[in-house]
């Protein structure tokens, strides 16, 4: 039987009845359209799935949609500013940070969680928020990179 949830995503509230047994990942690529969030593993270990949960990185694999009720989520969709991409997206084009594209959206996401604690992380703190989003292309320094110039980039903002 469906449960009615309420949240908001990307600053736009929903109201959607989902199954219970609904994934997070599968109901924002499913029933909201928002294919930026990518399945992996669907077990919480690759972190492509990333999205913020009421501002803290989340596996949307591990989450259920009925657990969103009354939350917001943001997900890659929702980090355009007004002035276009933002710092961390043009830094990981910028930087060649991006490759299949796969990984991108997650490390993205968790790396803007990192920022917006710590504007001036160093790569051992940038390693740490990272490390449960895997890679398979760029080896990781291109990554940090980009996350360090965003940074930089955002503070002179």
């Amino acid at each position: 039987m469906k449960k009615l949830i309420s949240l908001t995503v990307n600053g736009k509230r929903y109201e959607m009845a989902v199954e219970p047994n609904q994934i997070l990942a599968d109901f924002l690529r499913n029933d909201l359209g928002l294919l930026g969030t990518k399945k992996g593993c669907e077990v919480g270990d690759c972190g492509s799935c990333t999205v913020l949960l009421d501002g803290r990185p989340v596996n949307s694999c591990l989450v259920l949609a009925v657990q969103t009720n009354g939350r917001e989520v943001q997900t890659i969709e929702g980090m355009e500013t007004a002035e276009g991409l933002h710092p961390l997206q043009k830094a990981f084009v910028e930087k060649g940070a991006i490759q299949c594209g796969f990984c991108a959206p997650g490390m993205i996401v968790t790396a803007k969680s990192l920022l917006e604690k710590n504007l001036s992380p160093d790569q051992e703190e940038i390693r740490k928020a990272i490390s449960g989003n895997l890679c398979r292309c760029t080896g990781y320094q291109k990554i940090i990179e980009a996350i360090a110039s965003a940074a930089e980039e955002m503070v002179d903002q």
